[in-house]
């Protein structure tokens, strides 16, 4: 892979981790595998699920767990490593308490330290918009924030791909960026 930052985006239960963590793996890098999701011991069906996440990965990999200030996770990562970061919807999800504005701030000091890191980076993302529009308005907050954020990330990154049924589309090969053509 000569791809500094990927995104691998797609519904839920497509195979977006997976084939992320295969992108991971073909680096021949170190890989730092970034987790934004929160273990809640309460729940143990959430916690099953993140225990096959575990399971999958191998045991040479560091894992690092950041709900929220996942910034400093990415500037401190070493250029020689690839920092699997799965998911952003964990981490909008985790900030979804923040206003707008500093909502908003968080996303451009996020995008700039993607653009500012070295190291090789792997995004993992959920796309929220397939389904029905959520009758709550949180609902409806992280979906539009996830959306957005994904829209204000695909352009600063070298390949984007969508994981849906269990297949891999390279949408930066298959369709043209919409950032450009407005």
């Amino acid at each position: 892979m000569n791809r500094k930052i990927t995104l691998v985006s797609g519904p839920a239960r497509s195979g977006k981790s997976r084939w992320a963590e295969h992108l991971a793996s073909q680096t021949g890098d170190k890989v730092i595998y970034l987790a934004t999701g929160y273990r809640d011991p309460q729940d143990t069906e959430w916690c099953e699920r993140i225990s096959k996440h575990q399971q999958r990965r191998s045991a040479l990999w560091t894992t690092t767990e950041e709900m929220y200030d996942i910034c400093s996770v990415i500037r401190e990562c070493d250029p020689s490593c690839c920092l699997l970061l799965d998911s952003l919807g964990s981490w909008v999800a985790n900030l979804l308490e923040k206003d707008e504005h500093s909502w908003q701030e968080s996303v451009g000091i996020f995008l700039e330290t993607l653009q500012q890191c070295q190291a090789r980076i792997i995004l993992v993302a959920e796309e929220t918009g397939w389904g029905v529009v959520p009758a709550y308005l949180l609902g409806r907050s992280f979906r539009d924030r996830l959306g957005d954020l994904v829209l204000k990330t695909s352009p600063v990154c070298d390949v984007v791909y969508l994981v849906a049924a269990g297949f891999i589309l390279n949408l930066s090969e298959l369709g043209k960026p919409l950032i450009t053509q407005l």
